[in-house]
C-alpha cells in the first residue's frame, strides 16, 4: 500500500516552474498583457495547451481563437494566469489513466469547468484578487496524485473502499497520515504560488477550516464546485464522484446559493 516514501519519491519528481513560466508569471502579476503572451508564445507546449483549453465550448468563443495575445486579452490578467497555472498542473497528468476513467482531453474539460465556474462564483462574491482566481488550478492535481499513488495498488484500493466506503483523501490521510490536499500544499509551495492558495485548497477539503472568515467562505464554495463538478455524468463514470467525502454540514449555510448560481450558469 501507501507509504510515506511512496509520497516523499512523488513530491520529487514534482519539477519546479520552467524559466519561461516565471517569466510569463512575472509579466502576468503586473499586468503586461502583451509581453507575458509573446513569452509565452514561444512555448509551444503551452501555446497548444492554452489553444486546447480556451476553445472548449464552456468558454463561449465562436470562432477558434489561436494566437497567444488574443486569448491573453480576452482572458485578462487573472484568468491569464489561472490558465498557465492549469497548464502546469496538467503537466503532472500521467500519460494513461489507470485509477480513474480520464485521459488528456477529459482532464482538460474539468478543469475548463471548474475555471469557468470558479470564475462565475468569484464574480458573483466580488472577488477580484487573482491569485484567488488560481487557486482553483490547483484543484485537479488531487486527482493526479490520487492517480499516481493508488494506481499501483488499485486492486487493495479498491477493495478498502468497497467494504469500508473510504474516499480516496479518507485512505491516503488514514495510511500515512497525510491527506491529498496536504500534498497540493507542497505542490504550491514547489511552484511558489501564492500562500492564500493553499489556504484556501485546505479549506476546501471540508475538513480543515481556516481561522480566516473570508478564506473559510472561499473553501465553502470550492468544496461545492468540486462536488458539484465530479457529480456530472461522463466524471461519475470516470469513477470520481465518490473522490472526497462531502461535508454537509460545512456547506449548508451556502447550498441554496450555490445552487441558484450554478441554475443560472
Amino acid at each position: 500500500m501507501i507509504t510515506k516514501n511512496d509520497i516523499d519519491i512523488f513530491i520529487s519528481k514534482i519539477p519546479p516552474a520552467p524559466k519561461t513560466l516565471k517569466d510569463t508569471f512575472g509579466l502576468l502579476q503586473i499586468g503586461d498583457l502583451v509581453k507575458a503572451a509573446k513569452l509565452a508564445e514561444s512555448d509551444l507546449a503551452l501555446k497548444s495547451y492554452l489553444k486546447n483549453l480556451v476553445n472548449k465550448p464552456i468558454y463561449g468563443f465562436k470562432n477558434e481563437v489561436s494566437d497567444i495575445s488574443q486569448i491573453f486579452g480576452i482572458l485578462g490578467v487573472s484568468l491569464s494566469q489561472q490558465a498557465v497555472y492549469n497548464y502546469m498542473t496538467s503537466l503532472l497528468s500521467p500519460d494513461e489513466w489507470l485509477l480513474f476513467k480520464l485521459n488528456a482531453a477529459s482532464f482538460y474539460e474539468l478543469q475548463a469547468q471548474l475555471s469557468k465556474k470558479w470564475e462565475a462564483i468569484l464574480t458573483y462574491l466580488k472577488v477580484e484578487d487573482k491569485d484567488i482566481y488560481a487557486a482553483i488550478s490547483l484543484l485537479p492535481s488531487s486527482i493526479i496524485v490520487s492517480e499516481a499513488l493508488f494506481c499501483k495498488s488499485i486492486d487493495d484500493v479498491t477493495l478498502l473502499r468497497t467494504t469500508k466506503a473510504l474516499d480516496y483523501n479518507t485512505i491516503l490521510t488514514r495510511l500515512c497520515g497525510i491527506g491529498l490536499f496536504d500534498i497540493c500544499e507542497k505542490i504550491a509551495h514547489k511552484w511558489e504560488m501564492n500562500e492564500i492558495i493553499p489556504q484556501i485548497i485546505h479549506s476546501a477539503s471540508g475538513v480543515r477550516p481556516s481561522d480566516d472568515e473570508e478564506i473559510n467562505k472561499l473553501g465553502k464554495w470550492m468544496h461545492l464546485l468540486l462536488f458539484f463538478e465530479l457529480s456530472q455524468p461522463q466524471f461519475i463514470e470516470a469513477g470520481l464522484n465518490d473522490f472526497v467525502d462531502f461535508q454537509v454540514d460545512y456547506v449548508s449555510d451556502i447550498y441554496d446559493e450555490f445552487a441558484t448560481l450554478m441554475e443560472i450558469k
